[in-house]
């Protein structure tokens, strides 16, 4: 079936509710751990039949924001779902004090009651009209980004269709273009403030009505950090900050000579990385696609059979048009079996790199389609980052396909912007933490706090007020996560730090680093994060010793890379 032949119908959503509760009592009074089981099982299917019309109604929304019937059902949605977490959280207090728990663990592993004692952890009755809150917030800050229309050389863009502008090789072009988005940024910045006042606020109260004092407890048990603490992430900030900001801030030293600039750079000019132009894919959104299906079938059957039904069922919705939201992500359709992928292609090197990443978290979804339970389809998000990071590495393998004369430039910015990017992302995360440990601060104070630490992880930008909004502290406003994901972006990092050992792998061994790609991926999310790095033999993030040896072998790719012709 076609994406689009999908049917969607509001459900009842006291039926939802009432369906839960009837399971949940039904466990309760279970007199064996066969029918324990068959209750759980049971509950599954009702899980994804429940999980499919929420991502149909999220899809088909984020594909046209004005379309009033779908906007209508996100609405619904945002408000039904936290009153069904409040049953959802009653079968959890059923499932983790059963009689026969000892048996579900010995078959379904003690990750089950690991994570439904952490979600037990996240929410209470008097959390449902907060939670509504916060969705009706997040809703209303992606749907201003969908609305933006940046007024340049005399049309109107979004944020998306921005893009190429903003890495245009013409320098006043360019700047011209960062001018006029960040000027839109400013011209909306009261209503950017008043959201997220309103969200950090809304978050700590949250925290502290389950006892918490605040919100990074709550918002790490939201992440299901089961593996790992606040004192690791802080551990790995400082990694970043003594094994990848020195490499990244060489790289950029590189960049402004290559392109004729002072150090440190502009934002215009940070988004150059080549006098002749930044790398752009060989075709437009059919040839990219017809150039991954080539890249699927060469690097597996598995692969192969997943692009090809992508592609036949219409499972990815990829260029940037008018009332889409912007971004990219990849979401499921439980009932179905199938992932689906959503992005805004923009005539870019990120075009490719949705068509690897986003199809690196499909494909992952699709290898875990049918795993039981649900909870265990996919791992928790840091894990789920290193399929789609490491994906993008193992697409070198067709650079030129995709790339044309543009693959070496490709390869180059590719890992460099890998290096470059965990400084910005764990700077993210890094704003996150001292924002909810400091709710009060204003909207102003929050601005300088991102600006102090610009100065720390990304010390190659010129704060200097050129550019509004961005140059004055500004630029976290345009991070989506900030505001929808708290405490996610770090994810990416951990995920970054992995995907680059794959990446070495590759320059040794090809075969082997897809064996080791597989042995990871195949586990879905039956074992934690640095569990599933262990089974594959990959180290953890974790261990200072991995961004150091990783840091090393890409410093040296880096130096003895030929840069003929590059300029």
């Amino acid at each position: 079936m076609k994406f689009s032949e999908m049917p969607y119908s509001r459900p009842d959503g006291d039926e939802i509710k009432n369906n839960i509760k009837a399971l949940t009592e039904r466990l309760k009074s279970a007199e064996s751990y066969e029918e324990a089981r068959a209750i759980f099982l049971e509950y599954d299917v009702e899980y994804r039949r429940v999980e499919t019309p929420i991502n149909l109604a999220y899809i088909r929304h984020s594909i046209d924001t004005r379309d009033e019937f779908y906007d209508a059902e996100n609405d619904f949605w945002d408000a039904l779902l936290p009153e069904i977490e409040e049953f959802e959280q009653q079968w959890n207090e059923a499932l983790t004090a059963s009689p026969f728990r000892k048996d579900f663990e010995r078959e379904y592993g003690e990750l089950l009651f690991t994570k439904t004692e952490m979600a037990k952890k996240t929410f209470s009755h008097e959390l449902i009209e907060d939670l509504q809150r916060e969705n009706t917030l997040t809703s209303e800050y992606s749907e201003l980004l969908a609305s933006a229309r940046i007024p340049f050389e005399g049309g109107k863009y979004t944020l998306e269709q921005m893009v190429p502008f903003k890495e245009d090789a013409d320098d006043a072009r360019r700047l011209e273009a960062w001018q006029a988005l960040g000027q839109w940024f400013k011209d909306n910045q009261a209503e950017l403030d008043r959201i997220f006042d309103e969200l950090t606020k809304l978050r700590d109260g949250m925290g502290k009505k389950l006892g918490y004092g605040g919100y990074t407890r709550l918002g790490y048990y939201r992440m299901q950090r089961n593996c790992y603490t606040e004192r690791d992430v802080e551990a790995f900030r400082a990694a970043v900050q003594k094994y990848v900001v020195p490499i990244a801030e060489r790289i950029k030293r590189e960049q402004a000579k290559r392109i004729g600039k002072s150090y440190p750079l502009s934002f215009a000019d940070d988004a150059l990385f080549y006098r002749s132009g930044n790398p752009r894919p060989a075709g437009a959104a059919e040839g990219i696609l017809a150039e991954a299906k080539k890249f699927y079938d060469e690097l597996s059957p598995e692969t192969s059979e997943f692009f090809r039904t992508m592609l036949d069922e219409e499972l990815m919705d990829v260029v940037a048009t008018e009332g889409k939201e912007g971004g990219g992500y990849q979401t499921g359709l439980p009932l179905y079996e199938r992932p689906f992928i959503f992005s805004n292609f923009n005539g870019t090197q990120g075009d490719i790199e949705v068509v690897t990443h986003e199809a690196g978290h499909a494909f992952a979804y699709w290898m875990n389609r049918r795993r039981v339970p649900f909870a265990y389809t996919k791992p928790s998000s840091e894990g789920c980052e290193v399929h789609s990071m490491s994906m993008e590495f193992f697409g070198w393998r067709n650079a030129e396909g995709f790339f044309g004369a543009d693959a070496k430039k490709f390869k180059y910015s590719h890992l460099a912007a890998a290096l470059t990017f965990i400084p910005y992302g764990t700077m993210v995360d890094h704003f996150q933490h001292i924002v909810y440990e400091k709710p009060e601060l204003t909207p102003a104070q929050r601005h300088d706090e991102w600006k102090r630490l610009l100065g720390i992880y990304q010390p190659w930008l010129r704060l200097d007020g050129e550019i509004p909004f961005f140059s004055e502290g500004m630029g976290w406003q345009k991070q989506s996560h900030i505001y929808e994901d708290p405490f996610y972006y770090i994810d990416y990092c951990l995920a970054q730090t992995v995907s680059l050992e794959f990446w070495a792998m590759l320059q040794k061994d090809e075969k082997a680093a897809w064996e080791r790609y597989m042995a990871y991926t195949v586990q879905g999310g039956s074992r934690t994060f640095t569990e599933l790095l262990a089974h594959a033999n990959l180290s953890s993030p974790f261990d200072e010793a991995c961004l150091k040896t990783v840091c090393e072998a890409a410093k040296k790719w880096l130096d003895e890379f030929d840069m003929t012709g590059m300029e």
